[in-house]
């Protein structure tokens, strides 16, 4: 029932991890990414695309890496800059906007995440201070650029990595602040369906080969195969406790066997067959398994369904934080319930339950019945 339970449990929070994970990097990400590559991307390129494609829609956008200075302090960021004028790109600030107007991003402004605001002391209205990895050349040699911009909103979507690293300016303020003009821009495009990136991709390669391109997948590989890997070897180590459970039924009613030679020699002499006793044995043990796998499965789906307010709990009565979102990149513990995988877990468990089951009942054919009826 615990191996079951917890096989359950685990299972439930790391597909919560990987869906709550996606959803961010879908919601944090443009699920396709075209880089000029030193070559113009033009009008004409942009019409073909949306000739082609009918349901996507396209910003015009340019990244890199920078630093913030602001009260004393620094701290390394990612800039980029997307365009005011494309609604649809700006979905992301207004749906995570925390402190501040969407109507107040325009030049010399930015959008900073609320956790680098929380280490820098900094609001809105406030001056920062951003320097870009691009060399402006001085009588006194090659300086970084540096710009000064306003702070006009706060977003936080409760990532930590991307609410401390992440600053958002207009285009033409990225463009400038890394000594760019508009053909050096990218394309950030969104799809109807995320899952499909990697189809529309190829596409796009084949429209242009000069363009590097690329999906939100193809930057979040790794991450997506460690994960994969974990959940597998995971899921390996803890089918391991139902297999030390069986071994219990199997000594359990090896026991019993031995417990019960004279019981089993006089049924055998009043003349019911091996078969007849070995299903009754077999049945002995596969019904604690029965039982035990449903009791594991109800109690680990109940426990999976109520684990965030059981986390709370737990942290406000010991007075420890059990899951910091720093470490997680999560504000609360996902948990999302696959019937698939409680179906696979089900049929695994009443499979070992009946090998161990099996393994001791199958001993009774062996039995001599006149062995066991010697002394009585």
């Amino acid at each position: 029932m615990l191996g079951v339970a917890i096989l359950i449990i685990v299972m439930s929070v790391m597909n919560g991890f990987k869906t709550d994970l996606t959803n961010k990097i879908l919601g944090l990400n443009p699920h396709i990414v075209i880089q000029s590559n030193g070559f113009k991307i033009d009008d004409k390129f942009i019409f073909n695309l949306k000739k082609r494609f009918k349901k996507i829609n396209i910003s015009k956008t340019y990244s890199g890496e920078g630093i913030v200075i602001s009260n004393d302090s620094a701290k390394g960021i990612i800039i980029k800059g997307v365009d005011q004028k494309n609604p649809e790109g700006l979905n992301f600030l207004k749906q995570n906007m925390s402190n501040g107007n969407l109507k107040n991003f325009r030049k010399n402004t930015a959008f900073i995440g609320s956790e680098l605001a929380f280490n820098l002391n900094l609001e809105v209205g406030d001056k920062i201070n951003l320097t870009s990895s691009a060399f402006v050349a001085t009588p006194f040699g090659g300086l970084p650029k540096q710009e000064t911009l306003i702070v006009s909103g706060i977003f936080n979507t409760g990532f930590y990595e991307f609410d401390q690293n992440f600053v958002f300016l207009n285009l033409s303020d990225a463009l400038s602040i890394f000594d760019k003009i508009k053909t050096d821009q990218n394309l950030d495009i969104f799809v109807e369906n995320p899952m499909e990136a990697d189809s529309y991709k190829k596409i796009i390669q084949e429209l242009n080969q000069n363009y590097f391109v690329y999906s939100w997948s193809d930057v979040n590989k790794s991450f997506f195969s460690a994960l994969k890997v974990e959940r597998n070897v995971m899921f390996i180590i803890l089918t391991l406790i139902v297999v030390v459970a069986a071994f219990n039924i199997i000594s359990g009613l090896t026991i019993l066997i031995k417990n019960k030679t004279k019981e089993i020699a006089i049924l055998k002499t009043l003349g019911l067959s091996n078969n007849s006793i070995k299903k009754s044995f077999f049945l002995t043990g596969f019904t604690i398994g029965l039982f035990a796998t449903v009791v594991g499965v109800l109690f680990g789906v109940i426990f999976s369904m109520n684990i965030e307010k059981i986390r709370i709990f737990l942290s406000d009565t010991l007075n420890f934080e059990i899951f910091p979102s720093d470490v997680y990149f999560l504000d609360q513990l996902p948990s999302e319930i696959n019937t698939y995988s409680i179906f696979i877990i089900f049929i695994f468990s009443l499979t070992i339950s009946a090998l161990a089951s099996y393994l001791p009942a199958r001993t009774i054919s062996k039995m001599k019945t006149f062995k066991a009826l010697r002394y009585d």
